[in-house]
């Protein structure tokens, strides 16, 4: 059985990653660890810095558990346009021979939330004051609460995983 390590303890991460994995390789099994690692990055990266900290996450997990045969790293991240402020997350998943990486869609966040983050917050602390939540980001988060769980943080975050198994998927293509 191949071992697949997660560079986080979020319940929500590590569903998507299972879920992400069975629509993938129907046919395999696979263990899942989950592991908390720093990111290298600040706690509500902004930007490039999204993907540096899953590139980050991957590899502090790789130093932890050197034996997995897949390390993942989910980073969620903010993006600034004028007035506005995007959501997303850059999810990497790395094997000994393959790196896939895929950023999620992208959704913008509510003026008050904005103005939380831009004060110093993360978006799962703002989103928790704003919509008188607790600890929403280890549950359906901005995502979530927003869509009213049409889109779950789960299925937001299972669906980039797919997409970062795009390489595993097809080896001779990549």
């Amino acid at each position: 059985m191949q071992k697949v390590v997660i560079a986080s303890q979020n319940p929500v991460k590590i569903t998507a990653v299972k879920q992400g994995f069975a629509k993938m390789f129907t046919d395999e099994e696979f263990e899942y660890v989950g592991v908390s690692v720093l990111s290298g990055v600040s706690h509500q990266p902004i930007g490039d810095e999204t993907r540096t900290g899953a590139f980050g996450r991957v590899a502090n997990a790789r130093k932890e558990m050197p034996d997995a045969h897949y390390w993942v790293g989910i980073e969620g991240g903010l993006e600034v346009l004028e007035d506005d402020m995007m959501a997303f997350a850059w999810i990497v998943i790395m094997s000994r021979t393959h790196t896939g990486k895929a950023r999620s869609s992208s959704f913008f966040i509510p003026k008050k939330v904005m103005e939380l983050v831009q004060q110093g917050k993360e978006l799962g602390d703002a989103n928790d004051i704003v919509f008188q939540r607790s600890n929403s980001k280890q549950d359906n988060g901005a995502v979530g609460i927003l869509t009213g769980d049409v889109i779950t943080r789960t299925d937001y975050y299972t669906e980039t995983v797919v997409l970062a198994l795009i390489p595993f998927q097809n080896e001779r293509l990549y």
